[in-house]
C-alpha cells in the first residue's frame, strides 16, 4: 500500500465531507445537538413536585409538626382554598394535580385520569401523609422502616447514562451513512472505475475510508466528553474511561461494514439512504441510546440483543460511568471486530467498481 496515496485519498474522503455541508451536520453537529438538549431537560433529575389544592381544614395536614412540613414541601406543594368548584375546575384544567378535603374523619382526594403520572404521584404522596397520620394516632411505633438509596454513587447524574448511549449512536450514524455514500457517490460519478484502472490497490481505498470514519469517530468522541464533562452538565468519568477510545474503533469498524453492504447493495443515494435509515432508526431507538430499556416489554428487550449498537452502549457506559475496565469492554470489543468481519465479507461479495 502507498502512503502517499492512502494521504491523498484519504485528504480527497474528508474534504468531500467537509465540503458537504449537510452531510457534516447530520453526522457531527446532529448528534451533538441531541447531548446538549437532553442534558439539559435531564440535568435537573430529582423528582418533581405534586401540587395539590387544599380545601378548608384537612387535619392529617395541619397537624403535620413543622420539620415533616418541610420535608414534605420538598415534593409537595399544597396551595390553600375555600372554593372546592374553583379548585376542582383547576383539577379538569390540568393547573394543579389534585385537590384535597376532609369530611369527618374521611379525607377526600380528587384527581384528573387525563395525567396518570401527575395523578400517581399525588396519590402516592397523599397516601403516605395518611398512613402516617393512622400510626401516629395508635400512639405505637413503626413496625417496620424503610431506607432506600441509589445502587450508584449519589453524586450519578443523567449525563452519565445519555453520554456514551448518543455518542455511541452517532458514531454508528456516521460509520454507516459515511462509508454507504462514499461507494455509491463515488461509483455514480465513475471515481471507483478510474480507481480501478489507476495504480491504486484496493486495500489503500479501503483503508483511507476506514482512516477518515475512525478519524471521525474520534473526533465525535472528544467532543462528545468535552461538551458533557462542562460544570453545566457534569459528566464524572471513571478509572478507565479511556477504553472508550478502542470501543469507538471497533465500533466504528463494525458499522462500518454495515454502511459496505448499503453501499455495494445500492444503486442510488437514495435507495442508499433509505437502506440505512432502515437500519439505524430501529437499531438507535432499541438499543438504549435515547433511554433506558429495563421497563420495555420483554420482546423488546429480546428484539435489541440483536443490534450491535445496544452492546456497544453497554460497554460505553460501563466504562465511561460505572467504573469498570478490560473486563467489560474486551467481550464487546472481540464481537464488534466478529461482526466486522462478517459483514465485510459480504459487502465484497456485492461490490462492484461500477454499474455496468
Amino acid at each position: 500500500m502507498s502512503a502517499k496515496a492512502f494521504t491523498s485519498l484519504s485528504g480527497a474522503m474528508a474534504l468531500g465531507l467537509l465540503r458537504d455541508r449537510t452531510a457534516a451536520f447530520f453526522m457531527l453537529v446532529f448528534p451533538l445537538m441531541f447531548l446538549v438538549l437532553f442534558g439539559a431537560l435531564f440535568k435537573n433529575d430529582a423528582t418533581a413536585r405534586a401540587e395539590i389544592v387544599q380545601v378548608g381544614r384537612v387535619e392529617v395536614f395541619d397537624s403535620l409538626p413543622r420539620d415533616a412540613r418541610e420535608g414534605l414541601a420538598e415534593v409537595l406543594e399544597i396551595r390553600r382554598s375555600d372554593d372546592r368548584d374553583e379548585a376542582l375546575e383547576k383539577v379538569r384544567a390540568g393547573d394543579v394535580d389534585a385537590v384535597v378535603w376532609q369530611e369527618g374523619d374521611e379525607v377526600r382526594l380528587r384527581y384528573s385520569a387525563a395525567d396518570q403520572v401527575r395523578a400517581g404521584n399525588a396519590r402516592a404522596l397523599v397516601d403516605s401523609v395518611v398512613q402516617q397520620a393512622n400510626i401516629a394516632a395508635t400512639g405505637q411505633p413503626p413496625a417496620y422502616a424503610l431506607t432506600t438509596r441509589q445502587v450508584e454513587d449519589e453524586s450519578l447524574k443523567a449525563i452519565q447514562f445519555l453520554t456514551p448511549g448518543l455518542l455511541g449512536w452517532a458514531v454508528a450514524m456516521g460509520a454507516v451513512f459515511g462509508s454507504a455514500f462514499t461507494l455509491v457517490n463515488w461509483r455514480k460519478k465513475r471515481i471507483l472505475r478510474r480507481l480501478w484502472l489507476a495504480p491504486v490497490s484496493a486495500g489503500t481505498v479501503i483503508a483511507a475510508r476506514v482512516g477518515v470514519s475512525v478519524a471521525l469517530a474520534l473526533v465525535q468522541t472528544a467532543v462528545f466528553l468535552g461538551v458533557a464533562s462542562l460544570p453545566y452538565y457534569g459528566l464524572e468519568l471513571s478509572g478507565d474511561w479511556w477504553l472508550a477510545v478502542p470501543l469507538v474503533v471497533c465500533g466504528t469498524l463494525a458499522f462500518m461494514s454495515i454502511g459496505l453492504v448499503v453501499g455495494a447493495w445500492a444503486k442510488t443515494e437514495e435507495a442508499a439512504n433509505g437502506a440505512a435509515q432502515v437500519v439505524i432508526l430501529p437499531m438507535a431507538f432499541l438499543s438504549g441510546a435515547f433511554f433506558p430499556l429495563e421497563m420495555a416489554p420483554p420482546w423488546i428487550q429480546t428484539v435489541s440483543g440483536v443490534f450491535p449498537l445496544t452492546y456497544l452502549n453497554e460497554a460505553m457506559q460501563d466504562v465511561v460511568s460505572r467504573g469498570q475496565s478490560w473486563g467489560a469492554a474486551l467481550p464487546v470489543m472481540g464481537g464488534l471486530l466478529l461482526f466486522a468481519a462478517v459483514l465485510t465479507a459480504v459487502a465484497a461479495r456485492l461490490f462492484r467498481w461500477d454499474d455496468a
